[in-house]
């Protein structure tokens, strides 16, 4: 204990919120208690409010984390290629290895993010996600008005549903991957790989710019 109180505090918030993250992921967020997240990491229950406030503050450095992550993962998928397609293909699967390698925090990425900064009552961890949120959403912007400015992309397009809409599609397509792995390869006769391929084709064709891949 005496070599813990020398580690500094942000040694101390990553342990705990580390402990949380694990237990979270195995009995969900509402069925766990800072009880729970104390015994998990270690320390004592007095000590957890020490770091944090309360579970919502917990809650809130977690999502922070998941933004962040998100960020840098189609920052690094859009800077290795300036073809339209490859980027989109490596978005794609830059939230596949994301969701792999992180699938708490790819489920946390797709909950409510507060947008009413006008009160008082709110974390300023909640404002930095919905910043990281916003600079994600400028990095697509970017990615589509290229697309249409080459002639990749279907000129009709609004920008921002195009990428919610994708938001949603993506998501759900790679969830459904993992969730139905095995129905898919025993009824379609397709793996985890090429079901992805195929939707991650489909969805790239309904905004190319003659329909078919460009």
């Amino acid at each position: 204990m005496a070599r813990r109180k020398k580690e500094p505090q942000n040694i101390h918030r990553k342990n705990i919120s580390g402990a949380a993250e694990q237990l979270f992921m195995k009995k969900g967020i509402e069925n766990t208690s800072m009880n729970d997240i104390a015994k998990e990491s270690g320390y004592s229950k007095a000590t957890l409010y020490v770091y944090f406030k309360n579970k919502e503050e917990l809650i809130s450095v977690l999502v922070l984390e998941s933004m962040q992550k998100l960020y840098d993962y189609i920052s690094r998928a859009l800077s290795e290629s300036d073809d339209t397609k490859e980027r989109y293909l490596k978005i794609c699967y830059g939230l596949v290895k994301y969701q792999e390698e992180f699938p708490f925090y790819f489920q946390m990425v797709l909950e409510t993010i507060n947008i009413d900064f006008e009160s008082t009552h709110f974390l300023p961890e909640e404002k930095a996600t919905f910043s990281i949120g916003e600079q994600i959403n400028d990095l697509l912007v970017t990615f589509l008005e290229n697309g249409i400015r080459c002639g990749q992309i279907r000129p009709d397009i609004e920008v921002l549903p195009t990428i919610y809409s994708f938001w949603g599609m993506l998501s759900g397509l790679i969830q459904i991957a993992t969730n139905k792995e095995a129905y898919i390869e025993q009824r379609m006769g397709k793996s985890k790989k090429d079901f992805l391929s195929y939707g991650f084709d489909l969805i790239y064709h309904s905004i190319t710019a003659d329909g078919r891949e460009a």
